[in-house]
């Protein structure tokens, strides 16, 4: 069947079809914090985009293309998820002509069924943020390295260098995927590393104007919100670009089952292809998990780097290992298809919705980085704050030292300017989250918006000059079942 001339282009369009269904069923979701802080970013004018990420960490590329995307679709929840759809869904095609070229037609055919059903692609496709474009750039160059470095296709090569660039100029982990290119070449392609000194020095002259604004990020920003991996996340990493333990488990024993015999055989090219691919995967999770003890800054979404090689392996490892490989893959196509995106991943909009601030009214977030969101559901004309202070522009949130600046920031002095920016008898909004599930609050940055937050909303109800008029809040078992972080909204009057 894979033979016939028509197999190819039916089971490609069908596979986009169902995928389309599977990844378009959230996609008027509520954002989130990150969403939020995306889309906010993407309001500013396209060329100053560069300069405002030194306050949050991030490279310029995914977000100027939302910014584009936005012009022409709008902002809304629909139109930004479908940026993210349409990457995710050119996913299957790329992952096509990558597994036929690398290992034959049969293993493209299976790496577009994994690149249309894997539940990875599925949640993100429904996000508004970068790692569906980061997890197509993943395939593409895992699919030039191949050929242009492995194979020494000079046209390859050259594609290489605008691949890899663009994908560090889309999320800084894709230096770490730069670290595993290396290693991979270095220790089992050592005849190629001129053809990929050349082309790393071209990638690095590329990213050369990006490089003082990353020095900066490294020494301001970082990712106080996470904590070091554990070295369990270690080895379950690979499985997090496949839906988690149960797929890792799974493709664990077709690889072992598939690829095992392929690794033995002392030469070849789909030896040296196989060995490569998986030590690309490997550095590049070795890299961040060490990075990450020095820095913390490891969460699983980040994985999109090693989408590409990790593809492959898995997709030529089900052709190999036959029975057991096509047992395995239906299987899983079986669990993945049942899969659902949760509707909301937090309850900015609907918090937002029971609130309706007049114009120039004082909104106070207890959780810094919620400004953004926020600001995108109440709209423009009000003035916000956090427990840091004032904020200038709530469309971003300024990471820059942000732990010592709200370890610096006094509680009291901060209610007390709140307080006294509201003229007697005005009101204004208290958001906080709701601290119920205390294990999401326990990174440096989270565990001081814990305490700050609490510190803030009891001093406020302790304090004569101000009375609480309305407690807003969503349905409890909503929060403890599909809610990352909930929030809820205190609005106050200040007294004559």
């Amino acid at each position: 069947m894979t033979r016939a001339r028509f197999a190819a282009p039916a089971a490609l369009l069908l596979l986009a079809l169902l995928s389309l269904y599977l990844r378009s069923q959230q996609l008027g979701a509520g954002f989130w914090i990150d969403e939020g802080i995306s889309v906010g970013i993407a309001h500013h004018h396209w060329a100053s985009i560069p300069g405002i990420l030194d306050q949050d960490g991030s490279p310029p590329a995914y977000y100027m293309l939302l910014s584009l995307w936005i012009d022409v679709f709008g902002d809304s929840e629909h139109a930004t998820h479908a940026l993210s759809l349409v990457l995710g869904l050119a996913c299957i095609p790329l992952a096509f002509l990558a597994g036929r070229a690398v290992f034959g037609r049969t293993t493209g055919l299976v790496c577009a069924v994994i690149a249309a059903l894997d539940p990875y692609l599925t949640y993100y496709a429904q996000e508004t943020r970068m790692y569906e474009l980061e997890a197509l750039l993943s395939i593409l160059i895992a699919y030039a390295y191949v050929q242009g470095i492995l194979r020494g296709r000079r046209a390859w090569t050259i594609a290489l260098v605008p691949a890899i660039d663009l994908a560090v100029y889309t999320h800084n982990w894709a230096l770490f995927l730069c670290v595993g290119l290396f290693v991979a070449t270095a220790l089992v392609a050592r005849d190629r590393l001129k053809r990929f000194s050349w082309m790393a020095l071209a990638v690095a002259v590329l990213y050369l104007p990006w490089a003082p604004t990353l020095l900066s990020q490294a020494r301001h920003t970082g990712a106080p919100w996470s904590s070091r991996p554990s070295f369990r996340d270690l080895v379950v990493a690979p499985g997090s670009v496949f839906s988690g333990d149960a797929s890792l488990v799974a493709f664990l024993l077709v690889c072992v089952v598939g690829l095992v015999p392929v690794v033995r055989a002392r030469v070849g090219e789909e030896r040296t292809i196989v060995l490569a691919l998986a030590i690309v995967a490997g550095a590049t999770v070795v890299c961040a998990w060490i990075s990450s003890q020095v820095s913390p800054a490891w969460t699983t979404r980040y994985f999109a780097v090693i989408l590409g090689p990790l593809l492959l392996l898995v997709g030529h490892a089900v052709v190999r290992a036959q029975r057991v490989g096509w047992v395995a893959l239906v299987a899983l196509a079986f669990l993945w298809l049942g899969y659902t995106v949760r509707d909301d991943k937090e309850n900015a909009r609907q918090i937002a919705a029971r609130l309706a601030p007049a114009r120039g009214e004082l909104v106070v977030s207890t959780h810094p980085e919620q400004v953004p969101v926020l600001r995108y559901y109440l709209g423009g004309g009000l003035r916000w704050a956090t427990t840091l202070g004032s904020a200038a522009d709530p469309q971003i949130f300024d990471w820059r030292d942000a732990v010592d600046r709200l370890r610096a920031s006094p509680t009291r002095a901060q209610v007390d300017a709140t307080i006294g920016s509201v003229r007697p008898g005005s009101e204004f909004i208290v958001i906080a989250p709701v601290f119920r599930d205390y294990r999401a609050w326990k990174a440096t940055w989270t565990r001081l918006v814990w305490r700050k937050s609490t510190a803030y909303t009891a001093m406020l109800d302790g304090d004569p000059r101000v009375r609480l008029i309305r407690h807003v809040a969503t349905d409890e078992v909503a929060i403890r079942h599909n809610y990352f972080k909930p929030l809820q909204a205190f609005v106050y009057r200040r007294l004559r």
